[in-house]
């Protein structure tokens, strides 16, 4: 197999090659994302992808030309792992840290969001605005990376992050407890100035191309529109997400002073 060379790559969270990526499962490190050669029989490539899977990370089969492009070691082995910057949290910690604050929840909840510029950008808005939180999907999701990272500015350190298996799931929790949950949708008869934020709110915020999936669509409380009057029927979706977030925030706001 020849001596492991590959070490992580700190810049972008980046581990390499096989002893590498096993003792970063064995360790502490939160691991966000492991890419393996397909077609791989190994017996350490297939440990490594159950143990992956069962620590909570997303296992991606990739061709080795994949690998070869995002290896900065040259070394990769068949094996390249993401480490996650933060901890990922759960939907019930988010829930338990507006309690402590004394706050009704404001969550954001992104469906399947692939631009990490757009991820980032989510995340900086929701630590600026005050939100609790973030929730995103393993699969078909940006997850943590520099690119999030950098386009958060720095934000992502400051931000809950709960990672789920499924956004249904994660929408039907949040109701059980008391969660308004609010979809962002361009064909919504209700705007978001006709829409209550003051409750407990959670806002869903769909990808960039096909918007707000059909299922999780139709779990959602309400649906909800951004009034556009230009010749553009929508906005990115970072921009929507703030644009909505901070009407809440506007909204809390001024149901705090009159009260």
């Amino acid at each position: 197999m020849g001596q492991e060379t590959s070490v992580i790559n700190h810049g972008e969270g980046q581990i390499e090659g096989r002893n590498a990526v096993v003792e970063a499962l064995r360790s502490s490190i939160d691991i966000d994302k492991v890419f393996i050669v397909k077609n791989d029989t190994d017996s350490i490539i297939k440990y490594i992808a159950s143990t992956a899977r069962a620590a909570g990370a997303v296992v991606v089969e990739a061709d080795r030309r994949k690998l070869d492009s995002m290896s900065t070691t040259q070394s990769h082995q068949g094996v390249i792992a993401i480490a996650a910057y933060t901890k990922y949290v759960t939907i019930g910690d988010l829930l338990v840290s507006a309690k402590k604050k004394g706050e009704e929840p404001l969550i954001i909840l992104c469906d399947e969001i692939s631009d990490p510029h757009n991820l980032g950008a989510i995340i900086r808005t929701c630590d600026a605005a005050g939100a609790h939180g973030v929730i995103i999907p393993k699969r078909r999701s940006a997850g943590q990376s520099a690119t999030v990272v950098k386009a958060s500015g720095g934000a992502l350190f400051h931000t809950a992050i709960a990672r789920v298996s499924n956004m249904t799931s994660a929408i039907k929790e949040l109701k059980k407890s008391g969660v308004w949950v609010f979809a962002a949708s361009a064909d919504a008869e209700k705007s978001l100035w006709e829409s209550d934020f003051t409750c407990a709110a959670a806002l869903v915020i769909g990808s960039e191309g096909a918007g707000i999936s059909r299922l999780v669509s139709e779990n959602c409380d309400y649906k909800i529109r951004i009034p556009m009057n230009g010749e553009l029927s929508s906005l990115n979706a970072s921009v929507s997400a703030a644009v909505i977030l901070y009407e809440a925030v506007r909204q809390r706001r001024k149901c705090s002073i009159s009260s």
